[in-house]
C-alpha cells in the first residue's frame, strides 16, 4: 500500500479487491504493509508521511482487510526488509536498474533528486516480497517490471546460493487497470480530476462523472473516451449493462446524463459501506492492528534473513 493520500477507486479495484480475495482464500497466508520506506525515494513531506501511513491503513481496514486473517503492518517497523535488500542487491547489476522505465520516468520527473534510494527501489520491493517468500502479489500492471526484477533476483539467489525463493507473479483482478476520468492513462492521485475517492459523497461523484469527456452518444465505433466510461459501467453495474450501452451506442444512442446518474449511484452504493465502517475505526484499534501485524511479519522475515545469511556465508 502506498503511504500517500486517501484511497481512490483505482487503488481499491486494482489493489484492495485482490488483497481481499487472497485474504479470504484459506489456501493463502497474507501479509499487507504500507510501504513508507519507499516514500523517501523521491522528495516527500515528513509530517504528511507520519500522518498518512495510519490513514491509509484505516482506509484498507474499512475496505475489508481483517487483522484476524492477515498480518497488517508498516514497512519501517520491519528492519529485516532493509537488511535483506542489501544482500539481494549483490545479485543484480546497476545497468538492469537504470534501464527500468519507472526509473527513467522518475529521473525525468526529479532530475535534482536522483538518489541511490531511487535506483534501489525495485530491490527493496523485491526484499518486501521475498522476505515472506510470496508467490502472488496483488499489484497493478504498472508494477510488472518491478516484479520481473524480483523474479530475476529470486532466480539469481537460488542459483548462486541455493536459497528457495519462489518467483512471484502478479495476482490479477478484474479492476487491475482503472482508467482516468479525464480520458488519458490510468486513475492517479497525482492527476487532479482523474480520480474518485472512496470517501467521496454521492454529489461529489456525480460532479466528477459530469466532467468525464463524451461525444454525441451515437456512432459506428466506440471512441476511447466512451469505452473508458463503459469500463466503469462494467466494473460497477456489470458486464450486461456495459453490453447494452455498447449496443445502444451503435443504434438508438446513449443519453449520457442518465448513464452518469445511474453510474454515480452504483459507485456510491459500493463505497458507502466502506465510509460507514471507516467512521467506526479508532486510532487505538489501528495501533493494535499494526503492533500485532508487525510481530507476525517480523517472525517470518527474521527466519528468511537468517537463512539468506547462512547461505551467503555469514
Amino acid at each position: 500500500m502506498r503511504p500517500t493520500g486517501r484511497l481512490h477507486l483505482g487503488n481499491y479495484l486494482g489493489g484492495a479487491v485482490g488483497m481481499l480475495e487472497l485474504q479470504n482464500n484459506p489456501q493463502y497466508e497474507t501479509f499487507y504493509m504500507v510501504a513508507d520506506v519507499h516514500a523517501i525515494t523521491t522528495p516527500y513531506d515528513i509530517a504528511k508521511l507520519k500522518h498518512s501511513r495510519k490513514e491509509v491503513i484505516t482506509d484498507y481496514l474499512a475496505a475489508g482487510l481483517d487483522p484476524k486473517k492477515s498480518a497488517i503492518f508498516i514497512q519501517s517497523m520491519i528492519p529485516q526488509h532493509l537488511e535483506l535488500q542489501f544482500y539481494l542487491s549483490s545479485v543484480i547489476n546497476v545497468a538492469r536498474m537504470q534501464h527500468l522505465p519507472t526509473y527513467k520516468e522518475k529521473v525525468a520527473q526529479y532530475p535534482k533528486n536522483v538518489t541511490m534510494a531511487l535506483l534501489n527501489y525495485p530491490v527493496l520491493m523485491a526484499a518486501d516480497i521475498l522476505a515472506y517468500k510470496a508467490h502472488e502479489v496483488p499489484v497493478g500492471i504498472d508494477q510488472e517490471s518491478h516484479l520481473e526484477v524480483a523474479r530475476q533476483i529470486a532466480r539469481n539467489m537460488n542459483e548462486q546460493y541455493g536459497t528457495g525463493f519462489p518467483e512471484p507473479v502478479r495476482f490479477v483482478t478484474k479492476g487491475s487497470y482503472v482508467p482516468s476520468l479525464l480520458g488519458e492513462g490510468k486513475m492517479s492521485k497525482s492527476v487532479e480530476g482523474s480520480y474518485i475517492n472512496l470517501t467521496d459523497s454521492l454529489q461529489a461523484i456525480k460532479e466528477k462523472l459530469a466532467k468525464v469527456p463524451t461525444d454525441t452518444g451515437k456512432g459506428l465505433v466506440l471512441p476511447k473516451s466512451v469505452a473508458d466510461l463503459l469500463t466503469f459501467v462494467d466494473l460497477f453495474m456489470g458486464e450486461q449493462a456495459r453490453q447494452e450501452y455498447e449496443r445502444a451506442y451503435t443504434t438508438t444512442g446513449i443519453r449520457y446524463v442518465d448513464l452518469k446518474e445511474k453510474l454515480a449511484l452504483a459507485i456510491y452504493q459500493q463505497v458507502e459501506p466502506i465510509q460507514e465502517r471507516r467512521a467506526k475505526i479508532s486510532g487505538d484499534f489501528v495501533n493494535d492492528v499494526l503492533s500485532d501485524g508487525a510481530k507476525k511479519a517480523a517472525k517470518v522475515a527474521q527466519a528468511t534473513v537468517a537463512e539468506v545469511k547462512e547461505k551467503m556465508g555469514f
